[in-house]
């Protein structure tokens, strides 16, 4: 019942932005933080920002710059916007939560299962 579901990735030019979403159900997202992770072919999975429930931000400097995270807990709902996107962020991208930022970067501490994640590919 404790389940995320990543929506908004496609296929996007390099220099061009998207906008992923992270919906939560079977609770609400208020008093969690959420972070974002990505994995490419090959790669292991790289947390690379969250957003506590108090709405501090963290990212990877691969990121930082460029993407920016948010939440709309009256939507139970996490965002991603991403902007001068490289082909370097080619990746499935997922969404966790957990109650702090710590135990989710820059890995992700408990062993819960991962969704299907949403797929991002910035080609030309």
């Amino acid at each position: 019942q404790l389940q995320l579901v990543e929506s908004g990735g496609g296929l996007v030019q390099p220099g061009g932005s998207r906008r992923l979403s992270c919906v939560a159900s079977g609770f609400t997202l208020d008093y969690y933080a959420v972070a974002w992770f990505r994995r490419a072919p090959g790669k292991k999975r790289e947390g690379f920002t969250c957003i506590s429930s108090e709405g501090n931000t963290y990212y990877a400097d691969s990121v930082e710059g460029r993407f920016t995270i948010s939440r709309d807990n009256a939507k139970n709902t996490v965002y991603l916007q991403m902007d001068s996107l490289k082909p370097e962020d080619t990746a499935v991208y997922y969404c966790a939560a957990d109650p702090f930022c710590s135990d989710l970067l820059p890995t992700r501490l408990k062993n819960d299962s991962w969704g299907q994640g949403t797929q991002v590919t910035v080609s030309s």
